[in-house]
Order: C-alpha cells, then structure tokens, then sequence
C-alpha cells in the first residue's frame, strides 16, 4: 500500500515514540509499502525539507515549536501546527500526492485539520494510533483540573476520535474508555494495537557499570522519560530500603522534569547503590541492558487508563525481567503475572515493592527459563511486524467493505 504517516516526533529526537516510529517506518518498507512519514519541524528556514531515511520518505515541514516550551505557547503551538504543516505541504513536491491509507499518531491529539485533509484528497481511509488518553490522564494525575482547559483539550481529542476509521489502542483495558462514544460513532472500528520495536542495533553504550560504584552486584536498570507521570519517588524508596544490601543497585538513564529533582533526594540520602546517568542514544539501550539484571517500570498510582510503556517492551526484547510499581488494575499487572515475567506491585508500597524486588533478585538464580519468557513474550505480541501487518489489514478491510 501506499500510506502516509503524520506524527511530531522522529529520531534524531530519542524519545520512545521517536524510536517506536523510525521502528515502524522501517516495518512498513521491510514489509513492501511505501511509506510517506510528514513531521513538524520549527528549525527549518525553508517550508520542507525532503529525504529518505530507511527507504521511506520523510518530509519535514516548518512548524511552529512545540517542545520544550511553557504550556501555554506549546498549546498554541500545536493547535497551530496541523495548519502550518498543511499550508507548506502545498508547497512541497508532495502537494497533489495521494495515498491508500492515513495514519497518524497520538500523542499529539492536534492532527486532526492535516488527516482530514489528506483524507478528504486521498478518498481513503484512516488509522489513529492512539499511545495515551489525553487530557483524561492529566486530571487523573492532578495536573489539570475539569476547567475550561480541561474541556478545551477534550474537544480536540474527540475530534481526532472522529476522524479516524480505525483507531488502535494499547490495551484491552483502554477499549472501555470509548465504550460510551463507540455506541454513538458505532462506523468506527477499535482494537487493541500493541506497542512494538523494532530489531535493536549492535552499538556499545558509553555507560560501563563495571566502572561505576554499582560494580559487581545486580543492576535494576530503569531508562526512558523522568517525569511525573512515573511517580518515581518510590523508587528512590526503594534504594534506600535496599541500602544494607550491597548485592542490588539501581541505575537510572534518562531525562525528564523530575530528573535533577530525583538526584538530588538521592545525593541527601547518602544512596550508595543508585547511579544515574544522562540519556542515552537509543542504539546503545541493548547493550546497556546486557550489563544489568532486570529493568524497572514505574506509574504514578493516580493513573486509571492502561499502559504498556515502550521501556517495558525494550525490558522484554532483551531477555530482562521486570519489576513494575504500577496503578491498581493496570492491564500490564496482569501481563506480567500471567507471562510469568518479573514482579509487579500495584499498592504503591514501599514496603512491598521491596519483598517484590528481593523475590525477584531470589528468582534471577532459581528460574533460568525467566530470561526465555521474555523474550518469547516480545516476538508473540510487540514485534513491529506484528503491528504493520495489523494497520495494513485494517485499512485494507475497510477498502474492500
């Protein structure tokens, strides 16, 4: 098929959607599709810049910014972008093109203007990939309250629902959040799409732990987004805990707002068995993980959507089993258990987490088929060939109904 793909990050940023996309870029063209991906880009001094990264097209098109920037200029920046990145569409080699299919990825939730317009050129179908439910999240994690930004956000959202054809979901349990708008928009289809990755590169990581003071024991490793939506305090908890025993230490790699926060609660600890460590280029997250024992997943409790987290996946692809401090009733308590892959708390406790971990680091030299089941469990359900074969099928069905 010939598909278009709109999303708002794409490496060089390293962010996990940014991996999982140039992952399924190169999933779309592996499997025979020409893929078109369209990204905003507010560095550019000219309306688009066009290349080929991994035999798909990537046309970047100027933007207004929207990373790393107050709420609200990055709200306005976004609302903004879809008709930025219309306009200079136009302007491309690419302004009459048409395709068989639109995707699109959420986060953002402000595609909507660009998609219907590509849809409405193309006659086709489209396909919303949907990694988190904004802005319902927020006021579950206290950073927004059901105000007039809240409603705002909500509008935007649901037009994005109505949109979509198809729209994939990360879990079963995120298909109860529409139950109520799918009996009223019943022409939309959902399902479940898991998270995916793609085939890891062979790159050696700058981080060597045999030369950092956690040297010798059993590294839970936890790599990817700092901020408050992990709710990682109790981590540091959980280090503190775990100070009498010289066997265990934790290693953080990343970048988020809570980032210098979390180090230096640790520094006034006196936590000798935590490391942290500045992000790394995704290349070199394989063979960091080769060096450690089990990697760490954490959510703020206050979450009451589902959530397979990308580094839960990346955990899975390289045999590591999973500790997981995660809200009551999240789908991925249940995978974990039923998977048999690691340990899982969904109290928020510092106390069980810790009998949780010490299980853990107990099982690690008692069930030697833990690392298998792992990775076992990425090659049945987060492959990306997995995912591409899913979306080609969807639309391919609506195609031909």
């Amino acid at each position: 098929m010939k598909l278009v793909l709109i999303a708002d990050t794409f490496p060089p940023l390293r962010t996990s959607g940014a991996v999982q996309l140039r992952d399924l870029s190169r999933g779309f063209v592996r499997e025979g599709h020409a893929l078109t991906v369209l990204l905003p880009d507010p560095n550019l001094d000219q309306p688009w810049a066009h290349q080929t990264i991994d035999g798909a097209q990537v046309l970047r098109l100027k933007a207004p910014r929207t990373k790393d920037i107050g709420y609200a200029l990055r709200t306005l920046g976004e609302w903004l972008m879809p008709y930025a990145m219309r306009r200079n569409l136009q302007k491309s080699p690419l302004a009459g093109e048409r395709w068989e299919g639109v995707i699109w990825y959420s986060p953002s939730i402000f595609h909507t203007p660009l998609v219907r317009a590509l849809k409405r050129q193309s006659g086709c179908k489209g396909y919303l990939i949907i990694r988190d439910i904004f802005p319902e999240w927020a006021v579950d994690l206290g950073l927004m309250r059901r105000g007039p930004a809240f409603r705002f956000f909500r509008r935007i959202a649901r037009q994005q629902y109505q949109a979509a054809n198809i729209i994939g979901v990360q879990t079963p349990g995120n298909l109860a959040y529409f139950a109520d708008w799918n009996r009223v928009n019943s022409d939309c289809q959902l399902e479940v799409l898991q998270n995916w990755l793609g085939e890891p590169a062979l790159t050696q990581c700058r981080i060597r732990v045999d030369e950092t003071a956690l040297a010798g024991r059993k590294i839970f490793v936890y790599a990817g987004n700092m901020g408050v939506a992990q709710g990682m305090d109790i981590l540091i908890d959980l280090a503190d805990r775990l100070r009498p025993r010289d066997d265990i230490g934790f290693l953080f790699v990343g970048r988020g707002t809570e980032t210098q926060r979390l180090r230096e609660r640790a520094q006034r600890l006196g936590l000798d068995n935590v490391v942290f460590h500045d992000e790394i280029d995704p290349n070199e997250i394989p063979d960091l993980y080769a060096q450690c024992s089990a990697g760490i997943v954490a959510l703020d409790p206050r979450h009451r959507s589902h959530n397979i987290p990308g580094k839960f996946i990346t955990y899975m692809q390289s045999s590591l089993p999973v500790l997981a401090n995660v809200n009551a009733g999240n789908d991925l308590a249940a995978l974990v258990r039923n998977e048999n892959v690691g340990e899982v708390c969904e109290t928020n406790s510092a106390e069980e987490l810790e009998k949780h971990c010490i299980k853990l680091v107990n099982r690690l030299g008692e069930d030697s088929e833990l690392p298998k089941r792992c990775a076992g469990l990425f090659q049945r359900q987060f492959s990306v060939t997995l995912a591409v074969k899913q979306i080609v099928s969807a639309l391919t069905d609506l195609e031909c109904s």
